[in-house]
């Protein structure tokens, strides 16, 4: 393998591993727990509450190890590939004018999202806080969400100069 085709920076983002959305599986599947447990010799459909509790555990447990998505550096470009779709987004180093470090959002829970084009900026975002904001000379801001802003910013500028 040649220097040249060695990545600088590989990142997997994975679906079901951001904490607001883990929080809310955990919590409803313990309502279903407690409804089985207080339910249990009033009601006969009371077991629907106990399935329900284990297959919303299993789908958590399942969404956890479910690539969203894959961030590379490498040749003068970011490489974003999807699980779920077969579009490959390569955002090329040279158009891009301003790389910085930000919260991806205000919000306290947030959806992913895979190439979301929304008021200017395309968005890429599995969990996290953080985000890589990379401007072009269009204007256009690519959002790109990571576990890892620092390395990733770093792989960016490091692919730019070369």
């Amino acid at each position: 393998m040649e220097v040249a085709d060695k990545p600088l920076f590989v990142e997997n983002q994975y679906l079901g591993r951001d904490r607001g959305w883990v929080s809310v599986r955990l919590v409803m599947a313990l309502f279903c727990f407690t409804a089985y447990y207080i339910s249990s010799e009033r009601e006969r459909n009371h077991q629907l509450f106990l399935l329900v509790g284990c297959i919303i555990l299993l789908v958590s447990i399942v969404m956890m190890y479910m690539l969203h998505y894959r961030i590379t550096v490498k040749n003068k470009s970011v490489i974003l590939q999807g699980l779920w779709t077969a579009r490959l987004i390569k955002i090329d180093l040279n158009s891009i004018v301003k790389v910085e470090n930000a919260a991806y959002s205000p919000y306290l829970i947030n959806s992913p999202v895979y190439n979301l084009h929304q008021k200017g900026k395309i968005r890429f975002y599995a969990g996290g806080k953080s985000a890589v904001w990379l401007t072009d000379r269009d204007g256009l801001v690519y959002v790109v969400g990571t576990q890892h802003p620092n390395d990733l910013t770093r792989a960016i500028l490091q692919a730019k100069e070369s």
